[in-house]
């Protein structure tokens, strides 16, 4: 089976489970794409009974895709930079500061406070796994998603201040918590027991700063190309080749190509540069470019989290302790906005209840799965790998489906 068939046939179930959410689920669709998706492989096992044929290909669809690989390395740029493009820059630059701490200050602290807490309930269930491993689990599972509660946000009405913090933060959080894992990852497979704390700082300075001026680079470049042409094709392709081309040059040059893109996406999409830089056309013609690219993508991301569980070792206690964890990320994540929150509230006239419905609404999705992917079985990922999918998924569904509630009670 090649690889264009494997696409085909991904694309294919995209299409077919989102046809079958939008007329009967009426879910938002990357929840309704993975419950479907769930709902499909489960069946799959129980016809596999029966007849295995059909649970021999899925499960060959999913060991012939590097899910790490292809959502790191190629999706998320992709993702990032659609995100950033349709972002409002004014609100953002507005809330600047605090999406800037929540991003920074709270993945870092969300890393340390869930990493303590995860090994000490592992300790519970008989495990005894290794302080820098769970540590690397809480710098996978700090990152908040954007892509399943935008919708959601926008459907309950949720105020622009407080919308633009989620998502504001939810674009850099994501680049930051990949170097942060990256950054643990590399100490924990060097072995080495004293890390310096300047070594780790080094590290993560240059990929996160290192980022951010490739990413503004990135953008002014594609800025002056697309003010000096008339052309919406070009523009439109010259949009595309930044991220490509990007995210080449942040990996051969080790700095962190989501925190480049979503950079390159800020300058782009900023109303007063691409009102001297696009025509009324170009405008639309990005735009909606990149809003299908952000759709199909996410389309076949969510069918792929769903088909995910074909690769898990499902054992009851690691089961339990994902159950477990739930509360325990979600209380974590909530002390870790609480000193920025309380800092910020006053001067920016924060939304009453701002660190509840941020707790909530800060989703996990799909970057979380593929980082814990990326554990080898020293650092026990099949146990890491079954907390986060239980975590993500009652993020995805369960306060997905609650959080447009929440906003409209507390706010």
């Amino acid at each position: 089976m090649d690889l264009f068939l494997i696409t085909t046939i991904l694309v294919f179930l995209s299409a077919a489970f989102g046809f079958l959410n939008v007329r009967f689920l009426k879910l938002p669709n990357t929840i309704g794409l993975m419950v479907i998706t769930i709902a499909f492989t489960l069946a799959v096992f129980a016809l596999s009974y029966f007849d295995d044929t059909l649970l021999n290909v899925e499960k060959y669809i999913i060991t012939q895709i590097d899910f790490r690989t292809l959502l790191l390395d190629i999706m998320l740029s992709f993702l990032l930079f659609a995100g950033a493009l349709h972002t409002n820059f004014q609100q953002l630059r507005v809330q600047r500061w605090p999406i800037l701490v929540f991003s920074t200050l709270g993945v870092l602290v969300s890393t340390f406070l869930v990493g303590t807490a995860i090994y000490y309930l592992l300790l519970l269930f008989g495990m005894d796994v290794a302080y820098v491993y769970c540590l690397l689990f809480g710098a996978l599972i700090s990152p908040t998603d954007p892509i399943a509660v935008l919708g959601i946000l926008k459907k309950a009405g949720a105020p622009k201040k407080l919308e633009t913090k989620i998502v504001g933060e939810s674009l850099f959080n994501d680049g930051v918590g990949v170097v942060v894992f990256l950054t643990i990852f590399q100490f924990a497979s060097s072995g080495s027991e004293n890390v310096g704390a300047i070594e780790v700082l080094e590290l993560f300075g240059v990929e996160v700063i290192g980022g951010i001026m490739l990413g503004l680079l990135l953008g002014w470049i594609t800025y002056r190309l697309m003010k000096s042409i008339d052309d919406y094709d070009i523009e439109v392709i010259i949009t595309l080749a930044t991220v490509m081309v990007g995210t080449v040059i942040a990996q051969k040059l080790h700095l962190s190509a989501p925190l480049a893109m979503v950079t390159a996406g800020l300058v782009v999409g900023n109303d007063t540069l691409r009102d001297s830089a696009m025509s009324e056309i170009t405008e639309t013609y990005v735009d909606k470019f990149w809003e299908l690219i952000d759709i199909l993508l996410n389309t076949l991301l969510f069918v792929l989290i769903g088909m995910e569980i074909l690769v898990l070792a499902f054992e009851v206690n690691y089961v339990f302790a994902g159950l477990l964890a739930i509360p325990i990320i979600l209380i974590c994540r909530y002390l870790s906005l609480l000193l920025p929150i309380n800092f910020f509230k006053e001067k920016l006239d924060f939304v009453p209840n701002t660190n509840l419905i941020m707790t909530w609404g800060g989703l996990r999705g799909g970057i979380s799965i593929a980082l814990a992917l990326g554990l080898t079985q020293d650092m026990h990922r099949d146990l890491f790998l079954v907390i986060t999918y239980v975590v993500v998924v009652f993020s995805i569904i369960v306060q997905g489906l609650t959080v447009g509630k929440l906003i409209k009670k507390l706010s």
